[in-house]
């Protein structure tokens, strides 16, 4: 087990969940990396979610990986970088895009990494796997020494206070987690079920399809503008797609084979969204409102 790249358990998403229900603890959503840290001795290794080695990249942590309280462990988290006192996923991307080690030394000191753990599958011999989560959480807490690089991700009793302050500080979300739950390699359970909150975007319209109708959403970054970020299929209301195909007929551009007709990027919309790829594709989005005299140039990307 130790040393071999293993498929972590996975979260189901939620919309509505009882955040007061006492069968579940409740975790921040960590917006970052997921990963699993493994130790044997002196050597430390981190491993992606697919079983890709990041061990190079993050050598903060590495350091502190070798402080637990165990000769061997396997602990399951998230890599992240905080910002303002929240991760930031931009910046834990950008350190997983490096490999040159005299650039991945300069990020370490501007965007420094911390492992968040929030489990504990392996320790000194004996696999946990089988044990009630709240067991695992004990260990873990026993198990580490806290510092800048690497934490337990602290769990939670009152669900909607956690889920309320997530709001208000601008984190992904929360997880809500069954107390007894056992862990689950390579499978995606019911019983950790993620709760994000809806953000919202400024973007540029780039264009549109027909039956069903959807809009073609992007954005300004630094080193590209007008990317395309989404389709947009949802909320929309039938006298908003009027008034939109008229305006956009006068600024058609070409009509691609898979049925998008591109215009002119003069027109603005707000997009609500629950959550987004590596490469910056929105998923779970919907229509909001049209942005009336918002100028193109504002609809920038939101780390």
């Amino acid at each position: 087990m130790l040393f071999t790249p293993l498929k972590p358990m996975l979260l189901t998403i939620h919309l509505h969940v009882d955040l007061e229900d006492p069968r579940y603890v409740y975790q921040c959503k960590m917006d970052g990396y997921r990963a699993l840290l493994h130790k044997g001795g002196d050597r430390i290794e981190i491993y992606t979610r697919h079983g890709n080695k990041v061990t190079e990249k993050f050598p903060e942590i590495v350091k502190a990986a070798r402080q637990m309280k165990a000769d061997e462990a396997i602990l399951d988290g998230e890599l992240v970088v905080f910002s303002d006192q929240r991760p930031v996923f931009d910046h834990v991307r950008n350190r997983g895009l490096l490999s040159d080690p005299g650039s991945i030394q300069q990020a370490v000191k501007k965007y420094p990494a911390t492992f968040a753990a929030f489990d504990v599958l392996y320790i000194n011999g004996n696999e946990h796997l089988k044990e009630p989560l709240l067991e695992r959480l004990n260990r873990l807490e026993d198990l580490i020494n806290p510092s800048n690089s690497l934490i337990t991700v602290p769990h939670f009793e009152d669900g909607q206070s956690l889920y309320d302050w997530t709001q208000k500080h601008h984190w992904e979300g929360l997880v809500c987690k069954e107390k007894n739950s056992r862990y689950h390699l390579n499978a995606r359970s019911g019983e950790w079920i993620k709760v994000k909150h809806w953000r919202t975007l400024d973007c540029v319209i780039l264009g549109y399809k027909l039956k069903p109708f959807g809009m073609v959403v992007g954005a300004h970054f630094k080193t590209v503008e007008n990317k395309p970020l989404a389709l947009v299929e949802r909320g929309f209301h039938p006298e908003e797609i009027e008034a939109f195909l008229a305006v956009a007929g006068q600024i058609h551009t070409w009509k691609d084979r898979t049925g998008i007709q591109w215009i002119e990027p003069r027109l603005c919309c707000k997009v609500k969204y629950l959550d987004r790829t590596e490469n910056h594709q929105l998923r779970m989005v919907q229509f909001e409102h049209f942005l009336i005299d918002h100028h193109p140039a504002a609809c920038q990307w939101v780390s």
